[in-house]
């Protein structure tokens, strides 16, 4: 599932295939990944015009243009890549912005979100007016008000668009384990250094992770035992339990982070038949 640093990745895909190129015209394979937005529209808004310089928002890729400006939300399963005119259109190709030899293509399997115009830069911040801070962008003390009395589970805090754009499933799993702070801990009990062994956790995860332009699945990240069929600790060799928060797939050491008995389903990792729509691994 595409989070914060895989958009990072997907804002650099954009900025070297595209930025400062004329659009000669916008291909819409399936306008079924367009939100209230038709081809004919997107195409006529677009063409003779350039992408500047673009920027993420959490899960959001801002691409303005010298006028309209362009939203991409990449779901479960979407991403950008940089393809020629003569690259055959992929299965799930759905738009693609050309711009002489070079072709921004979308491309998403499930068309959970997908693409938005907005007339200008107050209309990109209506559309994301929900959205609490970029997570790269908080500071300690800010990190500190954000979470501060609420009730909900710290890993639902840490997913929560509202409260910190930008985390989803994998990172939140990430940051928590480096914290070595249980998923189902209360966010309101959490004492204070306890929050903040989270934010130099989610400030290090994210920094090494955006520098890749996606997250790491090495042997010393957590994300790299997710798909193996019985996960160790990369910490401590303790065997790594699965349970479910806001129905998430949720990893976590016993050891490390403590027992979690609040997690509902709570058990080894073997014993928990695991959603596949739910935990993508590294898409």
């Amino acid at each position: 599932m595409p989070e914060l640093p895989d958009v990072e990745g997907f804002r650099r895909v954009l900025d070297s295939c595209v930025r400062g190129r004329s659009i000669e015209r916008v291909e819409v394979a399936d306008p079924g990944v367009l939100r209230e937005v038709t081809p004919w529209r997107l195409e006529r808004a677009l063409v003779g015009r350039c992408f500047a310089e673009p920027r993420r928002h959490g899960k959001w890729l801002i691409a303005a243009t010298d006028g309209p400006v362009v939203l991409l939300h990449f779901g479960m399963t979407g991403s950008l890549v940089c393809c020629s005119p003569a690259d055959p259109l992929g299965r799930h190709d759905r738009v693609a912005f050309v711009a002489g030899e070079r072709q921004l293509r979308y491309r998403d399997q499930r068309k959970l979100q997908g693409i938005r115009l907005v007339a200008d830069q107050d209309g990109v911040r209506r559309a994301l007016s929900e959205l609490g801070p970029d997570a790269l962008d908080v500071g300690p003390a800010e990190f500190d008000e954000l979470i501060d009395g609420r009730r909900a589970r710290i890993k639902a805090v840490l997913m929560d668009q509202s409260v910190l754009a930008g985390l989803g499933n994998l990172l939140a799993d990430e940051i928590l384990w480096r914290a070595r702070v249980a998923p189902d801990r209360q966010a309101a009990g959490l004492a204070a250094e306890e929050r903040r062994r989270i934010h130099r956790a989610m400030r290090r995860v994210l920094r090494d992770s955006v520098r890749v332009g996606h997250i790491p699945a090495g042997s010393t990240w957590l994300t790299g035992r997710r798909d193996s069929p019985d996960p160790a600790c990369p910490r401590c060799g303790t065997r790594l339990r699965r349970g479910r928060i806001t129905g998430r797939t949720t990893l976590w050491c016993p050891h490390c982070q403590g027992e979690g008995q609040a997690l509902s389903g709570a058990a080894g990792v073997p014993a928990v038949e695991q959603d596949p729509s739910d935990d993508p691994g590294r898409e």
